[in-house]
């Protein structure tokens, strides 16, 4: 009985029934998986779990901030006329709306970043694809174009205003010079991050020049020119702060920047802390309404977005 052969411990190839199981436990294993990503929920996620997840976190975060920001108050860290309380920065906020100045503040602000975000768009877009795609003008504007994304924004307004006067004309400018190189490089860093053989195969199924650019390389370059987006907006926010902080004129009217600046001018912090908090709170609108919904769309579009189990 214990020399015969029954099958059991061997197979023709040579391998054990060991290590059949071991395979096909594997692949089981791989199949699973696939499955799960296969079946990843797309349905609507619950309100519930929309506000636990999302809504909850930022809200407590700006609850300990005024918290520990109430509590350096009572504790007379500083003198009032340097750190005001959160309730009088509120009663600056109410004072801003009955008087129906507040909204005109943002609005100010909002368009001329908005428009100039958009004509900065419009340049540094094809002179992105430009300097990708040739490689004599990226020799020659590749490092002007890094050299003046590492240039401070500020150092442009007393040009701009030399050059165009105290008008929004000058702060367009400020805009693009700060916004343009941004974009232009992070469309660049995206076509180069485009697999070799996706460009071939475009290539070779005609798509060429204007079409290639808009079917192979725009698509394929997605992610890095989103980045080179939201850096762009960002650049272009700042620049604008930058410019309204340093150039005032009655004709300009009083956006955010000129509302920080007349707050210095007036010693009224609960000013200038209203200025920041409007800021801020326009930079992450823009990035919650705006940038975070199109990178989902991109993750999404890629198979990269993660969806946490239930």
């Amino acid at each position: 009985m214990a020399g015969t052969d029954t099958g059991v411990g061997a197979e023709k190839d040579g391998s054990t029934v060991a290590e059949q199981p071991r395979d096909a436990y594997g692949l089981a294993g791989l199949e699973a998986g696939l499955d799960a990503l296969d079946s990843v929920r797309s349905g609507r996620t619950p309100l519930r779990e929309t506000l636990i997840r999302k809504v909850l976190p930022p809200v407590t975060a700006v609850v300990l901030v005024l918290a520990g920001w109430q509590l350096l108050v009572w504790a007379n860290v500083a003198p009032d006329y340097k750190l005001p309380a959160p309730a009088d920065v509120w009663g600056e906020v109410r004072a801003a709306w009955l008087q129906g100045t507040l909204v005109g503040y943002i609005w100010t602000s909002v368009s001329r970043g908005l428009l100039g975000f958009l004509l900065a768009l419009a340049i540094g877009t094809p002179l992105g694809l430009l300097v990708a795609r040739v490689a004599f003008i990226r020799a020659a504007v590749g490092p002007v174009l890094s050299g003046l994304q590492s240039l401070p924004s500020v150092a442009w307004v007393p040009p701009a205003v030399i050059w165009l006067g105290l008008d929004d004309s000058m702060m367009y400018a400020v805009i693009l010079l700060g916004a343009v190189p941004s974009i232009a490089n992070g469309l660049v860093a995206g076509i180069d991050q485009i697999p070799p053989l996706f460009l071939r195969a475009g290539r070779t199924m005609g798509a060429t020049g204007l079409r290639g650019a808009w079917h192979i390389v725009m698509p394929g370059a997605l992610p890095g020119y989103l980045a080179g987006l939201k850096q762009g907006w960002a650049f272009s926010w700042r620049s604008l702060m930058a410019a309204e902080i340093i150039a005032s004129s009655p004709d300009l009217g009083v956006g955010l920047g000129q509302l920080l600046e007349n707050g210095r001018n007036n010693s009224s912090m609960p000013q200038v802390f209203l200025a920041i908090f409007l800021i801020l709170l326009v930079g992450v609108a823009v990035d919650l309404l705006v940038f975070s919904p199109l990178e989902r769309w991109v993750l999404r579009g890629r198979g990269l977005l993660v969806t946490r189990p239930a």
